[in-house]
Order: structure tokens, then C-alpha cells, then sequence
């Protein structure tokens, strides 16, 4: 059985159409005919029916679809597990991170950590806070950084660092040091609050915002990057870990807006792994000494 039948059998499923299954694999649609024959002759079973000018898998297509998927990841596994040993890369860590930890200091870290480790095979992948879990139990990720505390059976969670909740406004001259105290009523009836970027905190602090003040309106934003860029375009403020902001604070872009009225909760971020993983547990160790807990 020839791989690429079965290159040409996973993109034919995919469209269930076999000239964008020839386009997308740069080749000729009677080649995609010829592979699905083939590959139909070899297991003796027929993969699509054919209704007019469509094609549309058949129960035994869909029941060998996993399988050919299955098939060629293993194949690609194997060829980047030479390419690995074949550069002096004999150890391999998969990471899964979560858009705010990647988005914020793990760059520098992990350039540190290449540094001095050039014989590791590093994978990143990013993802949600709430679906690291489930790529650590598939086996997709040795271990993950997350935002979210997530508590199972099967999963440890360790506390990497507490990063303090700040207020953050545009910067268009009127918040800096030297202006009189913001009125937190009349900011605001001026701004909406971009909600719901972070997966812990936002619940307990809109109630706790709602509680104090009659008006506010509110823009469910859940991407950080999103998030700051509306702010720098004037389209509300926001509660943000201040690691995510420390850029452009220091290159005056935002303002932080102080304020005793507010009880600011701490965003965390944690370690997720399912088993005492050799990597893991060294890449761990090496984040300790950027984190203090």
C-alpha cells in the first residue's frame, strides 16, 4: 500500500471532491482517481460512491478514514524523529501553552532554555487554558502551561507564579501620574470593560465591579491580543495580568489607572503534567528560576 494513497484517500474525505482534492495536492484529478482505485482494489472494499459529478464516502470509508489518518501521523512521526536524531536532537518535549503565557514571557524563556539545551526536540503547542488537559491525557503534550487551575485524578497542578491584576486604560494624555484621581463612576459611564480574556478571575470581579457601580457597560473580548489592541484603539478598558501589559505600559501606549475602590485579584498560572515525565520535570526545575513559586 503506497502512502500516497492514502495522502490522497484523507484530503479526498475531507472535501468529498476530488478536483479540490488534485488541486490541493498539486496533481492531476485523474491521478486522484487512479490513487482511490488502487487503494479500493488493495483493501477490496470501495471507500466512495460516486452520485453525479460528487463523490461520498461509504460506510467502509468512514470506518478505514482513522486508520489511513492514523497511518500517515505515524509515518510522520518517524521521519521527524530522524530528522531529530539526524541534527544531534536526542530528547524530545512537547509543550502545550496556553495564548497568554506564550504571548508574554515564555519567548525569552524558552530561548534560554535552548540555549542550554541544544540536543531537545521542542514542540509548541498552542492552545486554551481549558483544552490543555485533554491534550496531556490524549498524549499530544508531555505538559502544559495554563492559566486555568484544573483539578483530576489523572493530572497534577502545581502553582507557577501569581501575576497581579491591573486596570488599564488607553493612553490618550488624560490618565498619567500627574492628573487628579480618576472618578471610577464617570470612567465607567465613558468605557466599556473588555470582559472575559482570562478563564479565572472575570466571574468574581465583574460582580464585585456591578456591586459598587449602577453603570457599566460590558464587551465580551475573549482574546488577549484583541483585547489590547481595542484598548489602544479607544474601544474600552480592562483588568489584565500586568505581564501581559508590560510592554506597552513601558512604551506608553496604556495607562494604568490606580484605584483603592477595587479589591484586584491575582491571575495564576500553573503546571500541568499527568506522570512524572523525565523532560517535564527538568523543564520545570528550569522555570523555578524565573518564577517564585
Amino acid at each position: 500500500m503506497d502512502l500516497k494513497w492514502l495522502q490522497t484517500f484523507t484530503v479526498a474525505a475531507k472535501y468529498e471532491n476530488f478536483r479540490m482534492t488534485a488541486e490541493e495536492l498539486f496533481i492531476s484529478q485523474p491521478s486522484v482517481t487512479v490513487h482511490i482505485k488502487l487503494l479500493e482494489e488493495y483493501l477490496g472494499s470501495e471507500l466512495f460512491e460516486r452520485i453525479g459529478r460528487r463523490v461520498q464516502l461509504t460506510a467502509e470509508g468512514r470506518r478505514f478514514l482513522p486508520f489511513a489518518k492514523k497511518l500517515l501521523a505515524i509515518h510522520q512521526e518517524g521521519i521527524e524523529d530522524m530528522e531529530d536524531f539526524k541534527q544531534g536532537r536526542s530528547r524530545k518535549l512537547t509543550l502545550a501553552i496556553s495564548p497568554l503565557i506564550a504571548s508574554s514571557i515564555m519567548p525569552s524563556i524558552l530561548k534560554k532554555y535552548m540555549i542550554l539545551n541544544p540536543d531537545i526536540s521542542l514542540e509548541i503547542q498552542v492552545m486554551e487554558s481549558k483544552d490543555i488537559p485533554a491534550a496531556i491525557l490524549d498524549g499530544k503534550a508531555d505538559c502544559g502551561l495554563s492559566r486555568m487551575l484544573i483539578v483530576h485524578t489523572e493530572l497534577t497542578c502545581s502553582p507557577l507564579y501569581e501575576d497581579p491584576v491591573i486596570m488599564i486604560a488607553p493612553h490618550d494624555g488624560w490618565y498619567s501620574d500627574s492628573s487628579p484621581p480618576v472618578d471610577m463612576e464617570e470612567l465607567f459611564q465613558q468605557h466599556k470593560i473588555l470582559t472575559h480574556n482570562h478563564p479565572e478571575y472575570w466571574g468574581d470581579l465583574l460582580k464585585q465591579i456591578k456591586k459598587k457601580y449602577a453603570y457599566v457597560q460590558t464587551m465580551v473580548v475573549t482574546q488577549i491580543e484583541v483585547t489590547k489592541r481595542f484598548i489602544e484603539e479607544g474601544l474600552g478598558i480592562s483588568f489584565l495580568p500586568s505581564s501581559i501589559v508590560r510592554r506597552e505600559l513601558l512604551e506608553g501606549r496604556f495607562s494604568e489607572i490606580l484605584t483603592d475602590e477595587l479589591s484586584l485579584p491575582m491571575a495564576r498560572s500553573y503546571f500541568i503534567a499527568k506522570y512524572q515525565h523525565e523532560e517535564g520535570t527538568r523543564f520545570r526545575q528550569f522555570l523555578s528560576q524565573f518564577y517564585y513559586q
